[in-house]
């Protein structure tokens, strides 16, 4: 996948090609439809896919205090797209130029003078331009004027549920990433990078991968049954585990800390990129008095990790 930061112009050999429009933060079932639909006119048109996003989040640009939300912050979704078959990723700036572009400016400046794209899919809710002006029926409405086609997804329910990322999110903070899956297609994991922690762990026989969450949003602290899967280095693969979020009050700690204790592993994995992904909640975090209450309930919660994830 071909990663592109700019629309002014692109390349020849990116012209002609088809997005995907929205800001596709989870990359849900509802996301995957919009790009499903994309692609299958990419493939009628033999052009190339594409996924058009903005970062940061505009959200970001707009409330820089509000606290961390973001699904996937850019390289999840990007590995995410990339599995779906999209082969040019337009991440453009949202600056304070494009939160001031008027939608019929953001379409001719960006999809057509810039990106040159023949087709595009949205969903259809999807609003665009300064003060979110534009909706599907003007950016129809410009596309026959313009001469590109435009694809609009309706609404993709589970039962009562609209996919949402606003719906996944309350799920995670409810702690049931199961529920959050269902709507995401996939589990909701958390990429970053394996930091020194510590070392703690190693002292009470439970040696873990001290992750910090960054800008990912923050779902339920307490425990979670996991699979962590080592991205490089001579560990790579894909492992099963305990993990605790939060912020450790055994320790009086106060920074967010994602620990992972990979069973029956061994080996050094500082600094490697790791994926997390959340398989299911055991328990909330609390305090205990002691390491040799600690050093019981990991056990506990390891032997019920080892269950949900089929691995005793």
């Amino acid at each position: 996948m071909q990663i592109i930061r700019h629309f002014e112009p692109v390349a020849p050999a990116l012209r002609g090609a088809v997005y995907a429009l929205g800001n596709f933060d989870g990359v849900h079932l509802g996301h995957q439809q919009v790009v499903a639909a994309a692609k299958a006119r990419a493939d009628e048109m033999g052009a190339p896919l594409g996924v058009l996003v903005f970062e940061p989040h505009p959200r970001q640009f707009f409330f820089p205090d509000e606290p961390f939300f973001r699904l996937t912050p850019f390289r999840a979704k990007a590995r995410l797209l990339e599995k779906l078959g999209v082969e040019i990723l337009a991440a453009l700036p949202f600056d304070e130029a494009m939160s001031r572009r008027e939608a019929p400016d953001f379409v001719l400046d960006v999809l057509v003078n810039g990106l040159h794209a023949s087709h595009v899919a949205v969903g259809y809710d999807f609003r665009f331009g300064k003060g979110r002006g534009g909706d599907a029926a003007v950016l129809g409405y410009m596309g026959e004027m313009e001469g590109f086609g435009v694809t609009v997804v309706d609404e993709v329910r589970d039962g009562d549920d609209a996919y949402s990322s606003t719906r996944i999110r309350e799920l995670l903070a409810a702690g049931d990433p199961r529920g959050a899956a269902r709507f995401l297609g996939h589990p909701w994991n958390v990429e970053t990078q394996i930091i020194t922690g510590d070392q703690r762990g190693r002292t009470i026989g439970f040696p873990t991968a001290n992750l910090p969450l960054e800008d990912h949003v923050h779902p339920a602290f307490g425990v979670y049954a996991v699979r962590i899967e080592i991205e490089d280095g001579p560990h790579k693969g894909v492992y099963s585990g305990v993990a605790n979020l939060g912020r450790r009050p055994t320790f009086n700690k106060a920074d967010v800390m994602l620990e992972v204790h990979i069973f029956d592993f061994s080996g050094d994995i500082y600094g490697a990129h790791a994926a997390v992904s959340f398989i299911d909640f055991i328990r909330p975090e609390r305090k205990f008095d002691g390491l040799d209450s600690l050093k019981a309930q990991i056990a506990a919660d390891s032997a019920k990790a080892r269950e949900l994830l089929g691995t005793v």
